[in-house]
């Protein structure tokens, strides 16, 4: 299998290089390697030929400069790649996100992830702000819904914070499968796995986690409300702070109200409750 790297150079590199990542992972990269002022990504050359790079969106944000070049590879060991790459991430002093590889941590909330393909490592803002605000509920004997559950960290989360049934949902195989790992690596009963769209959705929720994108948010939102109880909680991100306007107009003409947002390099997380 034939791979090719695509080496990225973003200024301002701190903010921009999670954007890239995000919006690429979007057009179908598998992997990507951060390094100073430099961003590896990696996708099969195969379907690269079927994309346009630069028809992400941030090539056209004048706020960043970017240039590439691309180079074709054989053989990746991604497993290599990843476990050279992937650190330890603490979300909070109690909360740490690791590999199998890493060492264990003496805290109350320790998530071991394999993340493979599957988006959810923690490193990304959005996951990270939304595991900062679960660690603020009282999830205790609670029914949750993970929608996009990708490596399935949030189901995990919510496990281990008293959540006493999960339904996690992802369209994509490799993060159904993923998922499933996870569940089973971190020892979890309460979590049941659907690949699909919202169509998988069944019962009804205390909360509802949505860490997609902007699009589907605004398509999907009305569909997460009816399966939401009253004066339960949804948490969104996956979308930037331009787009929270958007967002919010969508949830209140649901009857979905604003509590608070947290922002984190351009990227948001907020939290609405069902009155």
């Amino acid at each position: 299998m034939t791979y090719t790297e695509v080496r990225f150079s973003v200024k301002p590199a701190e903010e921009g290089t999670q954007i890239l990542i995000a919006q690429l992972g979007e057009l179908g990269f598998e992997s990507f390697v951060e390094e100073i002022n430099l961003l590896k990504a990696y996708i099969k050359t195969e379907k690269l030929s079927n994309i346009n790079i630069e028809d992400c969106q941030i090539f056209h944000n004048p706020n960043f400069e970017l240039s590439y070049t691309t180079h074709d590879i054989e053989d990746v060991n991604w497993n290599q790649t990843w476990e050279d790459n992937f650190k330890p991430v603490h979300i909070t002093p109690n909360c740490v996100i690791r590999a199998p590889f890493h060492k264990t941590f003496d805290v109350d909330y320790e998530l071991v992830i394999e993340p493979k393909m599957s988006f959810g490592t923690g490193h990304h803002p959005t996951t990270h702000m939304m595991m900062e605000m679960l660690l603020k509920e009282n999830l205790n004997k609670l029914e949750v819904l993970d929608m996009g559950c990708g490596t399935g960290v949030l189901s995990i989360l919510a496990e281990k914070l008293g959540a006493k049934h999960i339904l996690a949902v992802d369209i994509d195989e490799w993060c159904f499968i993923n998922t499933l790992e996870n569940k089973d690596r971190n020892q979890c009963e309460n979590i049941i796995v659907k690949q699909g769209g919202e169509e998988q959705i069944e019962g009804q929720f205390d909360v509802v986690l949505a860490n997609i994108n902007r699009n589907i948010l605004l398509e999907q939102i009305p569909a997460y409300n009816r399966h939401l109880k009253d004066n339960a909680l949804m948490f969104l991100s996956g979308f930037y702070e331009n787009d929270l306007s958007k967002i919010d107009e969508v949830c209140q003409e649901l009857g979905l109200n604003y509590v608070k947002h947290q922002l984190k390099n351009n990227w948001v997380c907020a939290k609405y409750v069902k009155n």
